[in-house]
């Protein structure tokens, strides 16, 4: 009588935990493959008092009006993440910190998306509206 080799279980468990790791990993270390940009809070009494003044901002008079937006609603600002992913690169905490420096007059993905949290505040979105209306033009 002939006896058929078993087949090894730990050929499978190797396929179903590198699947489990590389699931895992893309929830820890990217986020927005699996459940998309992580808003952040915004801070209790944030302020706009980092936020550059016209003044400092010589070089860049078309950009002036986007940072006009950050002092007039710093806290819906501070509740949006950048997509221009400056939170990975430049350790920004959220859309507000873009304009705590120069880098969000030279950041046209900043401006823009500055500027849809503030219409869509005028027109009385809430912060879950708006940023999902961010998320929906932004994400790829």
């Amino acid at each position: 009588m002939k006896r058929t080799p078993k087949k090894s279980k730990l050929v499978p468990r190797a396929i179903t935990l590198g699947i489990l790791l590389t699931l895992g990993g893309l929830v820890y270390f990217g986020g927005t493959a699996v459940r998309g940009p992580l808003h952040p809070e915004p801070r209790a009494a944030v302020t706009s008092e980092h936020v550059l003044h016209r003044w400092q901002l010589a070089g860049y008079p078309n950009e002036v009006a986007a940072y006009d937006v950050a002092r007039t609603y710093p806290a819906v600002l501070d509740g949006l993440y950048c997509y221009c992913h400056c939170g990975k690169h430049g350790g920004h905490r959220s859309l507000l910190t873009c304009f705590e420096s120069q880098h969000g007059a030279s950041c046209e993905v900043c401006q823009i998306e500055a500027n849809l949290a503030a219409r869509m505040h005028r027109e009385g979105a809430t912060l879950d509206h708006i940023r999902q209306a961010a998320d929906a033009q932004f994400r790829s």
